[in-house]
């Protein structure tokens, strides 16, 4: 150790990888679990030292610690509801070594509805108050579209109850299940009710057999769109700014869209444009090769869709109709990081098992 190190303490190396992580969490193993045993000091002795390190690796981490029994700490990782950061969480987990003394958990676990009692801004959020019934639609009839109805809702406090509302599903459901099996979901009180009410304790049976008929119905379904015709779109904005659009106009009639409900827009902003906001000829071609490389991780007959692309107003947005949202979201990272010099990408996932955010394309 040099010198300097010895005054200043040794810098640490940056954490590049998992096993990066779980190498360095290794290290400190021993004092964090003494930290959270005794329950003393735990957000400044652990998780704000464990803070840093996820955030070399990703950011979007979130984290809850306890004993799981009196010989067992656990550290579990969720993504707060961030669709796009599941996939790194569950890599991490899975990527852990084998620590005695410890256990680790990808997303919150689903409990046993009797165990489930949350309070959030002084209101309780529990079996005896809550119920539910679905709301089913003819022309979207695998919409998972649900109410929730809460015994004590207010309207002025209609923001905490919807949040009370989602963390009681997250500890109920298992924080998968309520992220991704539901499509809609409205918070009500009594005096709104319009249908029979189901016990809330109902729910998951409910969603596990709606899932079941969804991937029995639509499993194996993949599109190929090489003879597929495409349409192009202009129109002007209100400053006078230019608008392009290629849209897959043959994908848009498509009957089975359902199958492939995962939403992903790239966004990929530039500067070098002529007035109406529009890219020069260098990078027009900029971006098509990067359309290219992201259509080369994400190819149709594995169930990722290239629905087209707009570009105006110095930006370029690519979507895509997918199967799955883990794949998209790594794909996606990778590629930010690789240009992170040159562009600043970004992209967003949602569900749209309808595909409605395109619904103005065919109206055209």
């Amino acid at each position: 150790m040099s010198f300097l190190d010895k005054i200043l303490g040794k810098k640490e190396s940056p954490i590049e990888s998992y096993s990066d992580f779980w190498n360095w969490f290794l290290k400190h193993e021993k004092e964090f679990f003494k930290i959270v045993q005794q329950g003393n000091n735990i957000h400044k002795g652990f998780l704000d030292k464990i803070a840093p390190k996820l955030d070399e690796i990703h950011d979007g981490f979130y984290f809850l610690t306890g004993m799981f029994d009196n010989q067992t700490a656990e550290l579990i990782l969720t993504p707060d509801g961030a669709i796009k950061n599941i996939y790194v969480i569950e890599e991490l987990v899975n990527a852990a070594p084998k620590i005695e003394g410890w256990k680790f958990t990808a997303l919150k676990s689903a409990s046993d509805i009797n165990d489930v009692g949350i309070t959030y801004e002084n209101l309780d959020f529990n079996k005896g108050n809550l119920k539910f019934y679905p709301n089913l639609y003819n022309d979207y009839p695998d919409e998972i579209d649900l109410t929730i109805v809460y015994d004590h809702f207010e309207e002025d406090k209609k923001a905490a109850v919807t949040n009370g509302v989602y963390i009681f599903l997250d500890n109920f459901l298992g924080e998968l299940h309520s992220v991704t099996l539901i499509d809609n979901l409205k918070v009500i009180g009594n005096h709104e009710v319009s249908q029979d009410l189901i016990p809330i304790e109902k729910l998951k049976d409910y969603l596990i057999w709606r899932e079941k008929e969804f991937v029995e119905k639509y499993e194996g379904i993949r599109h190929d769109t090489e003879n597929d015709s495409y349409a192009s779109f202009e129109g002007k904005r209100e400053d006078g700014g230019i608008i392009l659009a290629i849209i897959n106009a043959t994908i848009l009639k498509w009957d089975k869209k359902a199958s492939h409900p995962w939403i992903l827009i790239v966004v990929i902003p530039f500067n070098k444009s002529d007035e109406s906001g529009l890219p020069d000829q260098e990078t027009y071609k900029k971006l098509d090769e990067i359309q290219d490389e992201i259509m080369l991780s994400l190819t149709d007959l594995d169930g990722y869709l290239n629905i087209g692309r707009e570009t105006a107003n110095n930006k370029r947005e690519i979507f895509f109709a997918c199967k799955d949202f883990r794949k998209p979201p790594k794909v996606l990272d990778a590629l930010i990081k690789k240009h992170s010099q040159t562009l600043e990408i970004s992209y967003e996932i949602y569900k749209d098992k309808y595909w409605q955010s395109f619904r103005h394309y065919e109206q055209n």
